[in-house]
């Protein structure tokens, strides 16, 4: 009789640029398991820094072991004249994410590099960036973006992550290195959100053929974590995620949603329909709703929420119509949040632990979210440019002022 085989879906995550390498050194601190961590950067130094499982220094000979100066055509090049290393260090995997700090050198030239690689080798590739913060300047910025649109044409998914929405969720006495400790926990929780379902067994269990069919050529995608302690907890947690400042745009009308909720055994059957109810709700009618739950004694009280949505570039390009319907479904999510909002007692529980927030910022957050909210529901953020003109004939006006605030 043959014995069982390992049938485990191979997952790489490629850390690549200072912010990459530091979101990697992030995920090995915290124990992310069931991954093969690799470290991909042109500075010699700050790659020795690393512990990942796999350093690749693709500077030797271009950079002669420096940064790539915040110039991503030397970051692009320096990976291109390694990509038969990194073909090698990504052979075998199934899944491959890439994650880079947008804006700099090495990790905006270099990422699509990789992207490109990964795919080519048959793996489903994720990537899951940051945007700079706006006080490091417009130069970069503009940098990010164009790294950005590279990038999304070389994944299957693409989650970015903008770092000026940790300030609306931190004190004001944060201090930079907090901030941008902060920007790479989001990496982190970006990665783990996704990787937990594969890797964790669960009581209602997914793996990686449920989590492919929702992310495989879906474009942007947009995530939320939640989390929260006492009564309705699951409820409370799905609220968050949904409505998480994390989030660019709402996630109403999304094809595809990865949802997964985790807590300890006492985890009660009706709060998790509940909170899977109020994820339906937002998503496409049609959308494909992939679900898990984990039952986790060491979280205690605690429920936390993971919501992956994908697919709104399908939706903008079948059906060019819903941008006139969008405002009546606008209040959906705004609205729903106000709930906790109204009970001053309650709002302190939640806990965005899962992204390493403190709890005063969330509660402050959490007194602000239905204001904030319909500014913020359209899906334009987040398209590709090349959808857009489809729609509309002046893009920059259309991001600027909502069809339905003019």
């Amino acid at each position: 009789m043959a014995a069982p085989q390992n049938y485990l879906a191979v997952i790489k995550v490629v850390g690549i640029g200072g912010g990459g390498v530091n979101a990697v050194n992030r995920m090995i601190e915290v124990g992310l398991r069931g991954v093969e961590f690799i470290a991909i950067n042109t500075d010699a130094q700050a790659l020795l820094m690393s512990d990942a499982d796999v350093k690749l220094d693709v500077g030797r000979e271009l950079t002669r072991g420096l940064g790539a100066g915040a110039n991503p055509e030397v970051g692009k090049q320096a990976a291109e004249d390694h990509a038969d290393e990194i073909e090698e260090v990504l052979r075998g995997a199934d899944m491959v994410f890439v994650t880079a700090g947008e804006g700099g050198g090495t990790g905006t030239g270099g990422a699509p590099v990789v992207a490109r690689i990964a795919r080519s080798l048959g793996a489903l590739t994720i990537g899951v960036v940051t945007r700079p913060f706006t006080f490091e300047g417009r130069r970069r910025a503009g940098s990010a973006e164009a790294g950005i649109d590279a990038l999304r044409d070389e994944v299957d998914t693409l989650i970015v992550i903008p770092n000026d929405r940790l300030l609306s969720i931190s004190d004001r006495n944060v201090s930079v290195l907090d901030a941008f400790r902060s920007a790479d926990q989001v990496l982190l929780s970006g990665v783990q959100g996704i990787t937990d379902l594969i890797t964790t067994p669960g009581l209602i269990n997914l793996d990686f053929a449920d989590v492919k069919s929702v992310m495989q050529g879906a474009g942007s995608a947009l995530m939320g974590i939640g989390s929260a302690r006492g009564e309705d907890r699951a409820v409370k947690a799905a609220e968050l995620a949904i409505a998480s400042p994390l989030l660019e745009a709402s996630i109403d009308g999304a094809h595809g949603v990865l949802l997964s909720i985790q807590g300890g055994s006492d985890l009660g059957l009706f709060e998790i329909n509940e909170a899977a109810r109020l994820v339906q709700e937002v998503a496409h009618p049609e959308a494909n709703i992939i679900f898990g739950a984990v039952i986790d004694d060491a979280l205690g009280d605690e429920a936390r929420v993971t919501v992956i949505a994908a697919g709104f570039d399908d939706v903008k390009a079948t059906s060019p119509s819903m941008d006139q319907s969008r405002p009546a479904q606008n209040p959906v999510p705004a609205e729903r949040p106000a709930a906790p909002a109204s009970a001053p007692a309650s709002a302190p529980a939640p806990q965005h632990a899962t992204a390493g927030i403190g709890a005063a910022g969330l509660s402050n957050w959490g007194q602000q979210r239905p204001a904030a909210l319909p500014a913020d529901s359209g899906f334009d953020v987040d398209l590709p440019a090349v959808v857009e003109p489809d729609l509309s004939g002046n893009r920059s006006d259309d991001l600027d002022v909502p069809d339905f605030l003019k």
